[in-house]
């Protein structure tokens, strides 16, 4: 059943929001034929995912999908026949009045971050009432039955596998990102906020024995990169040598992009939302930078998904890698975690593909919605 949709998005976390929300948009698009119209207050941040897109532009079409820059000063539209709220940002309240007067009942949805904690399951779909008539439901995204399940688009897997299997394929894109490999060199790309912990992992890597090809988008972590380093500056394109360890800037690219490079890496460091799930996509031991939140709170949501992707491993491989993750995230011992971990690294490599095939064997994310929409009428 066609539908019509509107996504808002308010920019907070970098490119993360925008990513998950583009991303969406473009898939209920292509796969579900709905029409969707989504709602963004800083479209400079869309273009670095999408570089066909204009930024001055107030209306463009891009994908199958309606982009809006989301102004300040709201001028009355007709409300969608579902309004999807991303991640608790506020809309407009002259919109949520025409939501309520609009002849057609109006699907009002929080999409909420995604998380792996318990409670998740049991808030996912609850309705919450709203003033004028209205109600909202909460929309929890998951890794367990009961949730949303996770933003995965049709054939994605397949393709993944079909990439990662093709040398000639792996080659090709890496070259036109400037990026030739070294026999025996480990690929590792890397995408984080700054963080305290860097220096103790780059000197584990440079002292390694194993070389390592350290793949680093344009982004927030290049600054404590560069002070290691003791440049003056890195530009796209730059590339140094210590030790064992060779770096290479990358540029920042579209999301299709992004996913194949995280395919051809051996090890993905990421951050955020966004990156994260799509380093699951990819099949290959990751470490996840989680976004700090005031009083320590995104400690639990790391220990959550620590406990749920841990799951199936021997107990010195679940150790040595939530030993790793919790270092990075506490931004100190690195080096010895990185060097712990390197005795179980085949067995990480086979268990992140069998993590991937039992999320991926779940509904995704954009099938759930739309189904909870048709259940809903």
């Amino acid at each position: 059943m066609q539908a019509s949709w509107e996504i808002f998005c308010s920019v907070v976390d970098n490119y993360g929001d925008a990513g998950v929300t583009w991303r969406l948009a473009r898939q209920l698009a292509a796969e579900h034929g709905q029409r969707v119209r989504l709602w963004i207050d800083d479209p400079a941040a869309l273009v670095r995912l999408c570089p066909e897109a204009d930024a001055s532009l107030p209306q463009q079409w891009r994908e199958g999908v309606e982009i809006r820059r989301w102004p300040a000063d709201w001028q009355p539209v007709e409300p969608a026949d579902v309004v999807v709220e991303a991640f608790a940002c506020q809309l407009p309240e002259a919109h949520v009045a025409a939501m309520a007067a609009r002849r057609q009942r109006v699907l009002w949805l929080n999409l909420e971050y995604l998380s792996a904690e318990d409670w998740v399951g049991g808030c996912h779909g609850l309705p919450s009432l709203q003033p004028e008539g209205l109600e909202k439901f909460f929309f929890f995204p998951g890794f367990a039955e009961g949730t949303g399940g996770l933003l995965r688009e049709r054939g994605l897997i397949e393709r993944r596998r079909a990439f990662q299997a093709d040398a000639a394929a792996r080659t090709a894109f890496l070259q036109a990102l400037g990026v030739s490999l070294r026999p025996g060199e480990r690929l590792v790309s890397l995408f984080a906020y700054e963080n305290a912990g860097l220096d103790g992992w780059l000197e584990a890597l440079a002292a390694d024995a194993t070389p390592t090809l350290l793949l680093v988008p344009e982004g927030r972590i290049l600054g404590d990169l560069q002070r290691w380093l003791e440049v003056p500056a890195l530009a796209i394109g730059a590339e140094e040598q210590r030790g064992a360890l060779r770096i290479r800037v990358l540029p920042f690219v579209r999301q299709d992009a992004y996913d194949r490079l995280l395919w051809c890496c051996d090890f993905n460091a990421v951050r955020g939302e966004d990156s994260f799930l799509r380093a699951q996509w990819a099949g290959r031991p990751l470490l996840w930078q989680i976004y700090p939140q005031a009083d320590g709170v995104h400690w639990d949501k790391l220990e959550a998904f620590l406990d749920r992707y841990l799951e199936g491993l021997s107990p010195s491989a679940a150790a040595a890698l939530q030993a790793l993750w919790q270092a990075w995230n506490a931004g100190e011992g690195m080096g010895a975690a990185w060097t712990a971990l390197q005795d179980d690294w085949l067995e990480l490599g086979k268990h992140a593909e069998r993590w991937c095939a039992r999320q991926a064997a779940r509904p995704d994310l954009a099938a759930a919605l739309v189904q909870f929409y048709t259940d809903w009428l």
